[in-house]
């Protein structure tokens, strides 16, 4: 992935509803969720969540299709599993972690 495409999909992420969004997204899996459910589920006025699916769409964290009367939008997940190795790929110079100082909880707020 393009340091540039990285750094785009960032920038989307690093916004509090369209990170909502897109964890969102994630936890609905490929099947994916209409807009109106996940302005539901967010608590996003539809209007505020057309323009944050709009800036998740451009930087390719999330796809839309057609389904019915509705649109379905679902995570893109090659695109997140790129963003994550890039991420982690330097971690332990590269080899195997076994830096007790990684592990996901140490995240956790």
């Amino acid at each position: 992935m393009e340091k540039t495409k990285m750094i785009n999909a960032l920038a989307a992420l690093a916004q509090e509803s369209r990170l909502e969004v897109f964890r969102v997204l994630v936890q609905a899996g490929p099947q994916g969720l209409a807009a109106g459910k996940i302005s539901e589920i967010t608590g996003i006025a539809p209007s505020s969540l057309s323009f944050h699916l709009k800036e998740l769409l451009h930087a390719h964290l999330v796809n839309s299709r057609p389904e019915g009367r509705f649109i379905i939008y679902t995570a893109q997940f090659s695109t997140m599993s790129q963003l994550l190795a890039y991420l982690t790929e330097n971690c332990c110079a590269g080899s195997v972690c076994t830096n007790t100082a990684c592990p996901p909880e140490e995240l956790q707020p």
